[in-house]
């Protein structure tokens, strides 16, 4: 792992053990969510079907009736802050669920940013957190693909041109029937949150 790699995984990991405020201040720009919709929001919106390339390079296609819980967010390899961050969470909700013996659950982590983000380079970005490639998937794949996933998700990208991508800051999870049940938006959420959800909805029949 480089240095460089290293120096993010180790931020993701402080902040989470702190509690302090991230630093998305410093170069990572994302989009405010909009009125009411900060922090968990629960919804009931049907989760969108689509066709991707995984960190392996092979196709993935996500069908979202697929009786799994499904945890959905984006990010992009370059990030210096918040998406190291984000994808540390997950990894900790990852190990989490694994000591719990779950196993009808996929995580999925979609870039914004294609222009950069091929399939090594996602798995490169994810190998530094030690995941369970069969239950998360580092997704990727043409512009106008991810433009389609993007919009069917509502989250907003913006290209900023010199390395910084604008994004809306989206975490959501998917019932087994295929609807997105809650949105978590910004980076206040805790994972104990995300997988007091996630035992909820795997109690449901």
């Amino acid at each position: 792992m480089s240095f460089k790699r290293q120096s993010k995984v180790w931020l993701a990991g402080f902040l989470i053990a702190t509690g302090l405020p991230t630093l998305s201040a410093l170069a990572h720009l994302p989009i405010p969510p909009k009125k009411g919709e900060i922090g968990r929001k629960e919804v009931k919106t049907p989760a969108p079907s689509f066709m991707l390339t995984d960190q392996n390079g092979k196709p993935f296609r996500f069908k979202p009736a697929s009786g799994k819980l499904v945890l959905v967010n984006f990010i992009y390899t370059t990030c210096p802050d918040v998406c190291p961050l984000f994808t540390a969470k997950l990894a900790a909700i990852l190990r989490s669920l694994a000591g719990e013996q779950r196993e009808n659950f996929l995580l999925l982590s979609i870039t914004t940013d294609p222009a950069r983000d091929t399939a090594a380079k996602m798995k490169e970005y994810a190998e530094a957190f030690k995941p369970d490639f069969r239950r998360w998937h580092f997704l990727t794949g043409s512009q106008k693909d991810l433009t389609q996933v993007w919009k069917d998700f509502g989250v907003r990208v913006q290209d900023l041109g010199n390395g910084q991508i604008q994004h809306t800051n989206l975490t959501t999870l998917i019932d087994g029937q295929g609807l997105r049940r809650v949105d978590y938006y910004g980076d206040k959420w805790l994972e104990k949150e995300v997988l007091k959800d996630l035992r909820r909805l795997a109690g449901e029949k």
